[in-house]
């Protein structure tokens, strides 16, 4: 008879926890949930009923295709085994997958122990096994509340859209308000009107030659910065200036801190990975979760878990983890870089979970070139990331001179007094910045961070004007979302968990709602369309306020404040007759809100013009007059809008093609050759529009971002310059959406 039976999630998790327990204890793997709801049975949607009373929902569940054979042994060594420890990951999801375990193997729950733990190292899990709990039904209620919600949504909803919509539609809780988030932006995106305006600079110059550019900023000393309308305006003021004399009005230098960022929680590793290392929030978490589940270090087959638990909304840092932490700082860097005592962050976002940890390393000794040679480069990459975050939140603050001056100029023709201001930063001290850089925009240095050194003046001083300067601009509409972006907003608003927005993400790119275009978030037509019919009749689920408002309520039940049976009903009662209603009364979606016209005529019938239509293995070109004309045709990039770029080997036309999603990778367009298998050229990239390399002058040009290409060869040929330099216009840059 085994003394004690521990059940883990995955097999890799299995041996390491095997390893550190020794032979007294004999560690399975459940590989992943053994049940869900049933996809069949159920009076209210498939895998849910109600009593007969309406009074209760009553989830049914069934052994996960696959795993009738897990559950068979587990249930066997469970009946030989004196404990039974529970250890699957330490959030609602592990929660939940221990419930499932002891309901769906009929294990003895007086054998039932709870081990929680946020790392795989030795310490951590000795000191779990010395201190089990029991399991939490609060957290299995909220899990099972979400489970049920998301089903009666999903299941109701999706239905009514394949009928109003389009086949194969899904609709979500989350999901349909992320997508409902992008195309209002793309709304405000569009329905912006640009305004012109006009900024004015000098160039001055002080006794030494020393120049240093100011702006305008004030007539007559006013506060607000003045607005120049147009051209006309703009030089008037240069006029008045010409023959002016500039003086320093105030010069002030003062000494400015900058605090590190907190370590990484879930939301934020995707956002800065997103941002900083162009990983996708499904790559991310894939990555993170091979590095918590341990990677073979050291040239043996040991086993070590390199980082904490990945799905968490906690800042807090064990008290091990922070004296490791200071010990390294001050060996390495001295203790000039080391704060009186541990830095202690706040925790911001709502429903945080018991006592997690922040993602960091298990031990910051194990640097990032210890690894180089056991992890792969986007592993490396992440662990980087995480591993500079963590070190950088415990180091002191970086120090700035911020240096201000205003200069005063009176023009002899109007006795106007406008007002001119350079400001500059010069790092003092870099204390955190030494390790990781903290700005939060897109770009590589924040202005903040940019050094920029002006000369020592005092006030009085008189200083001469080299060159003034006005150039036109015009406003500019709202950036769109990228996936670190839209993640920032959905966790701002409470809409969904962090663990969840990868997932969320994922979704609503395979289902074409949404695709990404050189990093940003664009809407389709069909996404549009389904969010326009949804927000007409289903105002309440895709409101991002009432969605929050569900998700607080799922966070009191897992605190135990709420029962989940009253919550839902609650809400089922009004969404089911509305679903009725909506059923019988609303009209269909019209089929020109689907598709997208190319401008050509069918060659066919010769008579109705050809459309881009969505299919199961992706985008095609047929006839609008469909069914009675069949004709169709593979999307080609001419389709598109890309002129003159073919297939480099073979020079046949390049058409779009769909990689179909797994459950590790989204599903992903690209751009391959029309004579495949024969010639087996692709790109993942839509190429700009009439443009080869100018290098190697065989291939298309592919964009980076909006500023920047390089050519499809990056190995052999790895030409890469910015688009200004190019001659590249923002025309040339196709966006491949139409649809």
């Amino acid at each position: 008879m085994t003394e004690n039976l521990v059940i883990v999630e995955s097999p890799a998790k299995a041996r390491t926890i095997g390893r550190f327990l020794g032979k007294d204890y004999d560690v399975q793997a459940s590989v992943g949930h053994v049940r869900d709801l049933a996809k069949a049975a159920g009076k209210v949607v498939n895998g849910v009923d109600l009593n007969e009373a309406g009074t209760e929902f009553i989830p049914n569940y069934e052994i996960t295709r696959g795993k009738n054979k897990v559950v068979t042994a587990l249930k066997k060594a469970a009946k030989n085994a004196e404990n039974v420890y529970l250890a699957t990951d330490p959030d609602r999801e592990g929660e939940a997958i221990s419930w499932h375990l002891l309901e769906a193997a009929s294990i003895d729950p007086n054998k039932v122990k709870r081990v929680v733990f946020h790392e795989i190292t030795k310490t951590a899990i000795e000191e779990a096994f010395a201190n089990p709990r029991s399991l939490d039904l609060d957290l299995v209620d909220a899990y099972q509340a979400r489970r049920v919600l998301d089903r009666v949504v999903g299941f109701k909803l999706s239905p009514v859209l394949w009928r109003k919509v389009k086949r194969d539609l899904s609709a979500g809780r989350v999901q349909s308000v992320a997508v409902r988030i992008i195309v209002d932006k793309e709304d405000e995106i569009n329905s912006f009107e640009k305004d012109e305006y006009w900024t004015l600079d000098a160039i001055l110059e002080t006794e030494n030659s020393s120049s240093f550019k100011a702006s305008l900023v004030s007539i007559n000393g006013d506060d607000k910065k003045p607005l120049i309308k147009n051209e006309k305006e703009s030089k008037s003021i240069l006029k008045e200036l010409l023959n002016s004399e500039f003086q320093v009005s105030n010069f002030e230098t003062k000494e400015t801190k900058r605090r590190p960022s907190a370590p990484f929680i879930t939301s934020t590793l995707q956002q800065e990975a997103s941002r900083r290392l162009r990983l996708s929030a499904t790559r991310t978490m894939n990555i993170a979760q091979g590095l918590y589940e341990g990677k073979a270090i050291g040239g043996t087959d040991d086993v070590v878990g390199l980082i904490t638990y990945m799905r968490t909304d906690s800042t807090e840092v064990s008290s091990a983890a922070l004296t490791e932490i200071a010990s390294f700082i001050k060996d390495k860097y001295g203790s000039n870089y080391l704060p009186e005592k541990p830095r202690i962050y706040s925790k911001k976002v709502q429903g945080a979970q018991e006592a997690h940890e922040a993602i960091r390393p298990t031990s910051i000794l194990r640097t990032p070139d210890s690894l180089r040679d056991f992890l792969d480069n986007d592993e490396l990459r992440l662990y980087t990331l995480i591993w500079k975050r963590m070190l950088s939140s415990q180091m002191v603050d970086s120090i700035y001179d911020r240096t201000i001056i205003d200069i005063d100029t009176t023009s002899s023709d109007s006795n106007n007094i406008y007002g001119f201001r350079a400001t500059g930063n010069v790092l003092k001290f870099d204390g955190f910045r030494i390790v990781y850089s903290n700005n939060n925009s897109d770009e590589e240095n924040s202005d903040e961070e940019k050094e920029k050194d002006l000369p020592v003046l005092s006030s009085g001083q008189n200083i001469s004007c080299k060159n003034l300067q006005d150039e036109q601009k015009f406003t500019q509409p709202p950036p769109r979302f990228t996936e670190a972006s839209l993640i920032n907003h959905l966790e701002k608003e409470g809409i969904g968990r962090p663990s969840t927005y990868a997932s969320i993400l994922s979704t609503i790119q395979a289902r074409d709602y949404v695709w990404a275009v050189r990093g940003k978030l664009h809407p389709t037509k069909l996404g549009k369309a389904t969010t326009l019919f949804l927000a007409e009749h289903f105002d309440d689920v895709l409101d991002p306020g009432f969605t929050a408002g569900m998700e607080k309520k799922l966070d009191d039940i897992a605190e135990g404040r709420v029962k989940w049976n009253p919550m839902l009903l609650e809400f089922y009662g009004p969404f089911d007759k509305k679903i009725e209603n909506v059923i019988k009364e609303s009209e269909r979606v019209k089929n020109k809100l689907l598709v997208e016209d190319t401008g050509r005529i069918c060659t066919t019938c010769e008579d109705k013009p050809m459309v881009i239509r969505m299919g199961r293995n992706g985008r095609f070109v047929s006839c609008s007059g469909f069914p009675d004309c069949k004709h169709s045709e593979n999307l080609t990039l001419s389709t598109l809008g890309v002129q003159g770029v073919v297939c480099p080997l073979c020079k046949g036309e390049l058409q779009e093609k769909l990689r179909k999603a797994t459950k590790t990778r989204p599903a992903r367009r690209f751009y391959g050759c029309v004579n495949f298998p024969e010639c087996d050229f692709a790109i993942n990239t839509i190429p700009i529009s009439n443009k080869l390399c100018p290098d190697c002058e065989s291939g298309p040009l592919l964009p980076v971002g909006d500023t920047n290409a390089r050519c499809y060869d990056s190995k052999e040929c790895g030409f890469r310059s910015s688009l200004k330099d190019l001659g590249v216009s923002q025309d040339q840059l196709v966006n491949p959406i139409k649809l």
